[in-house]
């Protein structure tokens, strides 16, 4: 009898001896009916849905969360759970949310929106996150408030990363912060100001770069750029709105007064037997 092995030569955090089979990206429940009669466990990648970015009536708001990221072993199923990136409007206040993923027994939450102040999102734990502080991750390990963590808080980086912090001043030459680097990164924020302001990038993820903030005089400049997810790059900001998050995760930018924020990308599920 011969044994084929499959390489898996960058980070996919799937075992050698398994391949890539599915990958579900249709955000809401779907159903799988196709997996072979026999397989009765399979290995699974989960990412939650990114948070999309904040916006202010004056000044400039943070960018939203990563998805969480989970991966492991579970009995087979016919439902999926694909959430969707949270969705970035013009209306001051704290960003949408993005949804938790699931398959079986493993389970990945949203990143958290950007906040109703300066502060950006965290990356989503074993639980869609709230606020600035990250929820315990799926191995375990704790959130992060203020430092490294496996969902990182606001700013800091992670497996998940958080979303950048906004500047509040509206005078002078101003420069946003950018979202933080991870596997899948959190958006950048936004600054608004009557001066020069940049908008920070999205964060840089170990596939694929974040979406570049906007630049200008003037209050109609500073949008943050989309946090990279694990599919796809962080798309730009665009004059004051901030870019969305890429594909698998990635959390929305920041947006300037009142400008529309980034929306977080779609999370997805991938099954490997």
């Amino acid at each position: 009898m011969s044994l084929s092995i499959y390489s898996n030569p960058s980070f996919t955090d799937s075992p050698y001896g398994l391949k890539l089979q599915r990958t579900i990206t249709a955000t809401g429940t779907n159903t799988i009916t196709d997996i072979p009669t026999g397989i009765n466990r399979v290995y699974v990648v989960v990412i939650g849905g990114g948070g999309a970015g904040s916006t202010q009536t004056t000044g400039g708001g943070g960018g939203g969360g990563a998805g969480g990221y989970s991966a492991g072993w579970t009995y087979v199923t016919t439902s999926v759970t694909v959430g969707a990136g949270g969705t970035g409007t013009s209306t001051a206040g704290a960003g949408a949310n993005g949804g938790s993923s699931i398959y079986g027994m493993v389970f990945a939450g949203g990143g958290s929106g950007g906040q109703n102040s300066v502060f950006g999102g965290s990356g989503g734990g074993a639980t869609t996150s709230t606020g600035a502080t990250s929820t315990i991750s799926y191995t375990g390990a704790p959130g992060a408030s203020a430092s490294v963590g496996y969902a990182a808080a606001n700013g800091n980086a992670g497996v998940s990363s958080g979303g950048g912090s906004g500047s509040a001043t509206t005078t002078g030459t101003q420069t946003a912060n950018a979202g933080a680097q991870g596997l899948i990164t959190g958006g950048g924020a936004a600054v608004g100001t009557a001066g020069l302001g940049t908008g920070g990038n999205g964060g840089t993820g170990d596939f694929f770069a974040g979406g570049n903030g906007s630049s200008g005089t003037g209050i109609t400049f500073g949008g943050g750029g989309g946090g990279a997810g694990i599919s796809s790059a962080g798309i730009d900001a665009s004059g004051k709105n901030g870019g969305n998050g890429g594909d698998g995760g990635g959390g929305g930018g920041g947006a300037s007064t009142l400008g529309t924020a980034g929306s977080g990308g779609r999370g997805e599920v991938r099954i490997y037997f």
